[in-house]
Order: C-alpha cells, then sequence, then structure tokens
C-alpha cells in the first residue's frame, strides 16, 4: 500500500479489524498510540515471520514512523475505516473507538497470536514511550532517518515529516530466507492488488 493508493475490500477490512482488536483491548486509544501500535504490529510480523501484516508504507517523520494513509484517515474525515471505528474528541485529543465487534476472518493464527503479543506488551505503554521504542538505536526508523540526513533536522525542529520509505526489509538482513520470504510476499501482495482494481 501506498499513499494516494488504491486498496482491496480485503486490505480494508484486514486494516479495520485489526483496529477494532486494538480498540477493544486498550482504552483510551489515542490516535498516536494506534499510529505507533499499527507500526509495531507490521515491524514484529516482518521480525518474526518475514512477511508484513498490512503491506503499508511508513515514513519517517519526527514523531514516526507513519503511515501517511493511515494518518491521513484518522486526522481527516473517516471514509476507508469509517464502517469500523469512529473518533471522540477529548480536550483536544483524538482517541478511536471501534463501531462493531472484531471479526477475524482476515486472520490466520499466527497473525492473531501477534495482535495478542502486541496488545499485551504495549497496552500500558503511552504513546510518547512508543515513541521511543519506534526511534531506538538501530531501529529500521533510526537507520532511515540517520541514512537520510534527518536526525539534526528533526532533533532541531526544522523538519516534521519526510517522504522517505522505512525499508524494512533491512531488519532481515543476514537472513536470507526470510529477506526472500519478504520479497516474494511484497511482490505477491502487490501483484494481486492489481488484478483486484
Amino acid at each position: 500500500m501506498y499513499f494516494n493508493s488504491i486498496y482491496t475490500k480485503e486490505q480494508i477490512d484486514k486494516l479495520g479489524n485489526a483496529i477494532i482488536f486494538l480498540c477493544e483491548r486498550i482504552k483510551p486509544l489515542s490516535k498516536t498510540k494506534l499510529l505507533k501500535l499499527i507500526y509495531l504490529i507490521e515491524e514484529s510480523a516482518v521480525k518474526k515471520h518475514g512477511t508484513p501484516f498490512f503491506n503499508l508504507r511508513f515514513d519517517v517523520w519526527r514523531l514516526g514512523p507513519v503511515s501517511r494513509d493511515l494518518y491521513a484517515e484518522i486526522t481527516g474525515e473517516l471514509s476507508l475505516l469509517e464502517d469500523y471505528i469512529k473518533k471522540v474528541e477529548t480536550n483536544g485529543n483524538i482517541n478511536v473507538v471501534a463501531k462493531k465487534y472484531f471479526s477475524d476472518d482476515e486472520f490466520n493464527d499466527l497473525e492473531i497470536a501477534l495482535l495478542e503479543q502486541i496488545t499485551t506488551s504495549f497496552k500500558h505503554y503511552s504513546a510518547d514511550q512508543l515513541i521511543e521504542l519506534t526511534h531506538r538505536k538501530h531501529s529500521p526508523w533510526y537507520i532511515a532517518a540517520k541514512k537520510n540526513g534527518l536526525l539534526e533536522p528533526f532533533e532541531n525542529g526544522f523538519a516534521n515529516t519526510s517522504d522517505v520509505e522505512i525499508d524494512l526489509s533491512e531488519m532481515l538482513s543476514g537472513d536470507d530466507v526470510k529477506l526472500a520470504i519478504y520479497n516474494g510476499h511484497k511482490d505477491f501482495l502487490d501483484y494481486s492488488r492489481q488484478l483486484k482494481i
């Protein structure tokens, strides 16, 4: 999935139900915390299994990693996810609430286990703690920010966003099997999406 891309019904169902899963277990669920948890699900899936969970693109932002499409969806008027969630604004903060119950139709057992693991591990983390976690040294965000000269502009307040994509496959260097799985899976998802459009 890429910014301004076209999504399949299956992709929207999977993302929408994953967010519902998080909403049912983490209350309140702020916009920023949600964005970080979605990233951590993707990062963990790639690291553990060599396959992307959502196949979302994540960019290097000062408070990133961020999926631009998901950020735009949660910040603006809901359209792709309007059947799944609603936004509740409290004291200037946006929280996300489920509109219906979780459906596991789009998930296999390994994916459900990963959702449970992420929820259990990070349920009590604040949004700021999740930002720190995703910015840890040697993380995909840190590597991409450093490689593209973004650390200093972010630290000094000269930039908030970038168009630099985080390459999750870098976590798999040295593991040729998972890297081959990752690249093959990404190619398959991109090809199958084109067939469904």
